[in-house]
């Protein structure tokens, strides 16, 4: 019976069945503590492994290849993040504080070294681990629409020269400490890091463009390549005798711009976040000798002290050097300090290295899990109290932003026609009516065209085939009814029927043909992860429309919707477009509308009233000239307002439904919040990509 369980124990298919519940499990327990999701895989690596039920095993062959997948993924994920675009728009601003926030924990942790005996090389990696940083604080700052002030562009930027710079030093330290340093040797290692990197992220950043353009929609091999050029770029690495993890992030860096936002970098960062990086999380917990921590911990506290302060003010002092030279405020400096605070992602890969290749102790690495945990709760929490006293920083707003989308000439090209005109998809019988309805009510006010779309998809490879003969009559049918719904509307209609190789394909070329001015959809419950993972129609309509997409659940008959709610975070062309939108539904129908905005309770006053005024304004420039409120409430949780004063609406119209998984674990939406827990019509408004 022994040998039995000691077999299932170190079993390929009992490993990865156990990760797999401890990623699907542990980490939203601990988010309901209010804990981070990565400390509860930490925890369940204690518990599991050799010092706990001995579930798990770091020395298995299988363990160790998912932890190096997870490690390599997370550092790809790390550099995939990173905002190229923004980066540059403050490249130097970026490098100067890059240079600060490297440079002087660097010399900090360098100096906490030395004074704890390790050597100069040991120091060096030290201080390297010091050096970066993992944006925690990240998703608070998007929350609050906050990207775009300079402050945060500058941090997120000096992520790129903090990351690159710790694994470089990491790389050089961990080579000097395989054989006899020359300087020879250093030139020659250096040499080729320089050589490596040029290839990697001039390389990989061209191929990865010609490849995305050359195959179009195919995200199978775009996923592919993606995956191709992560491990090649870590194979590289190691040939060079640089550290897998350096190869990983420049990989990501490398592609950034070919993969964009797309569907792809979506799976891709969705692959990492749920699977291979707990995976390591969950390691670097195996790792962690429980009885050895506690004594360690008590008996080497002024280690661990000296690792945490340490960083704590050099970092500190990084962002307070950056303040004077280009002149920041209080709040922005506590900004800067807060998100380049938390020490998760580069740190724990790079402190594991050293343990492996016997520069670093056990007693330090447990050191570097107190400051992990330290950090990674402090960083956020203070992100969270004085981000919102960061001035919004609106985009500029032009003439033609003002201009309804289907008003606006210059986006329509002469030789195509000009009308108003809608596409309906018809594919569910159950909710094409209420769709029809509203498309009917919105064109009969414009003067336009509906064009109930019927797309045949995915079609068989033999048009004579019975499938083919059955979908058509299917289709006609469809059709048929819809002009029968539309013409109570005394609008005209333009019928199509579409043989596609997939529906999404078929909706958005048949949208392009007609020149539509909007795509009406009905909303799926198809909303998870097998949305996530492989797709769906929206999300394809979404990604590659060329006009705005109106996404529905409708509960009632349109010509019903009188009182219309709008939350809005942030004014942008994008949210103009929106009240335009919902002042023709509103005007259409005599309705009101309603707009909210949901802010923190830190937000100072002038900045709300600028804000609510700038609303007035853009309302009162359109030729639409409806009955409206506008309301500021203070929340911290934007869902639970929406999602309350919504039972007083027939209508609510939220920009998005999903954001992008960030590195680390998954993270939620506002939008997928609300969509879950809220039962009444709802529209879902995307834009083009």
């Amino acid at each position: 019976m022994t040998e039995i369980l000691s077999g299932l124990v170190n079993s390929p298919i009992v490993i990865f069945t156990v990760l797999l519940v401890v990623s699907l499990t542990i980490p939203p327990l601990f988010e309901r503590l209010k804990l981070p999701g990565l400390v509860g895989l930490l925890a369940a690596g204690v518990i599991l492994g050799p010092h706990g039920f001995k579930l798990l095993n770091e020395e298995t062959e299988t363990m160790k290849l998912l932890s190096d997948i997870g490690k390599i993924y997370l550092m790809f994920v790390a550099g995939l993040e990173i905002d190229i675009k923004q980066f540059k728009s403050h490249q130097n601003k970026s490098l100067a504080f890059g240079i600060f926030t490297f440079a002087v924990p660097l010399i900090l942790g360098t100096i906490v070294g030395r004074i704890f005996d390790y050597g100069w090389n040991a120091s060096i990696l030290i201080g390297s681990l010091f050096a970066s940083h993992t944006l925690l604080g990240y998703p608070i700052i998007q929350g609050l629409g906050l990207v775009q002030n300079q402050a945060v562009i500058v941090t997120i930027g000096a992520t790129i020269f903090t990351d690159i710079g710790a694994l470089l030093v990491l790389a050089i330290c961990v080579a000097i400490n395989g054989g006899d340093f020359t300087p020879y040797f250093l030139a020659l290692q250096l040499g080729l890091l320089a050589i490596y990197s040029a290839i990697v992220l001039f390389g990989f950043d061209w191929l990865g463009k010609r490849y995305f353009d050359r195959t179009g929609e195919d995200e199978g091999n775009q996923f592919l390549f993606v995956l191709v050029a992560l491990f090649v770029a870590s194979v590289g690495a190691q040939i060079i005798n640089v550290d897998k993890i350096v190869g990983a992030f420049l990989a990501g860096l490398a592609i950034n711009d070919a993969v964009g936002n797309s569907p792809v970098k979506e799976k891709v960062v969705f692959i990492g976040s749920v699977l291979f990086i707990p995976f390591f999380f969950v390691d670097m917990g195996l790792l962690l000798n429980l009885p050895l921590f506690v004594e360690s911990f008590s008996s080497s506290f002024s280690l661990t002290f000296a690792i945490v302060i340490g960083l704590i003010i050099g970092k500190f002092l990084a962002a307070f050097f950056t303040k004077l030279i280009y002149k920041y405020d209080f709040n922005e400096l506590m900004v800067m300090w807060s998100l380049s605070l938390p020490q998760v992602a580069a740190t724990l890969a790079a402190a594991l290295v050293g343990v492996q290749v016997g520069m670093l102790t056990e007693q330090f690495f447990n050191g570097v899990i107190v400051l992990m945990l330290v950090t990674s709760i402090l960083g956020p929490l203070i992100t969270a109290k004085y981000a919102p006293k960061l001035p919004q920083i609106q985009p500029e707003i032009g003439e033609s932003d003002l201009v309804p989308w289907w008003e606006n000439k210059e986006e329509n090209q002469e030789n195509l026609r000009q009308d108003f005109t809608i596409l309906v998809p018809i594919y569910n019988p159950e909710t094409a009516e209420y769709l029809l309805e509203m498309a009917s009510i919105l064109v009969r006010h414009e003067k336009g065209i509906i064009v109930p779309a019927s797309i045949i998809a995915p079609s068989p490879p033999h048009m004579d085939d019975p499938s083919m003969v059955f979908a058509l009559q299917k289709s006609n049918y469809l059709l048929q009814e819809a002009e029968q719904i539309c013409s109570q509307f005394n609008i005209e209609v333009k019928t199509n029927l579409r043989i596609a190789d997939d529906p999404g394909s078929g909706i958005i070329r048949t949208a392009r043909e007609q020149n539509a001015s909007l795509i009406i959809m009905g909303l799926t419950e198809n909303l998870g992860i097998q949305a996530i993972l492989f797709g769906n129609t929206i999300d394809h309509v979404l990604w590659a429309a060329h006009c705005p997409v109106a996404v529905m659940r409708l509960i009632h008959h349109p010509q019903e919707i009188k009182r219309i709610l709008i939350p809005i975070k942030i004014i942008t062309p994008q949210i103009i477009q929106i009240i335009r939108f919902a002042q023709l539904l509103a005007d259409s129908n005599q309705g009101m509308l309603y707009l909210l905005h949901i802010h923190s309770p830190e937000t100072p006053k002038d900045q709300l009233l600028s804000f609510e005024q700038e609303l007035r304004d853009i309302l009162s420039q359109s030729e639409l000239q409806v009955e409206h409120k506008i309301k500021l409430i203070s929340h911290k949780k934007v869902s639970q307002v929406i999602i309350r004063l919504n039972k007083f609406f027939d209508l609510l119209i939220l920009r998005t439904f999903r954001r992008r998984t960030a590195a680390g674990l998954a993270v939620s939406d506002v939008t997928t919040e609300v969509i879950k827990d809220l039962k009444s019509s709802l529209m879902l408004f995307g834009e083009p990509n």
